[in-house]
């Protein structure tokens, strides 16, 4: 697992999100597969799919909805942290909201499901 990330204020980070695919029959895991390749990529040696998120405009909440969507649909199991932004990484980063960042980070240990984040 990643280790977590508090960003200072102004640094970059991203929103990594980790996806555990539920227990399935053949046809099931391929209707998971279907959902999840869209807005993901596939670990084969972690079993996991992951996504990294530098913004939320349309598409980046399309891509959550769909995540969800496969939640309540298969049951898979998702997991928000704040994530150093990659050498290789061009698209957009999170620069502020370190008290987002921060949050997410304390809150991701406590294994909470995703939607269930509590607002301080």
């Amino acid at each position: 697992m990643t280790s977590l990330l508090t960003p200072r204020l102004n640094e970059r980070w991203l929103l990594k999100v980790t996806i555990w695919s539920a227990r399935a029959d053949d046809t099931r895991w391929n209707e998971q597969r279907a959902a999840l390749r869209t807005v993901s990529s596939y670990d084969s040696a972690t079993q996991t799919w992951s996504t990294q998120i530098g913004a939320l405009d349309l598409t980046t909440l399309a891509k959550l909805q769909t995540l969800l969507d496969a939640a309540r649909t298969f049951g898979t199991d998702i997991r928000l942290e704040p994530a150093p932004v990659p050498a290789w990484w061009t698209g957009p980063s999170f620069t502020s909201d370190a008290d987002v960042a921060a949050l997410l980070a304390t809150k991701a240990d406590e294994g909470r499901p995703l939607g269930q984040l509590p607002m301080v």
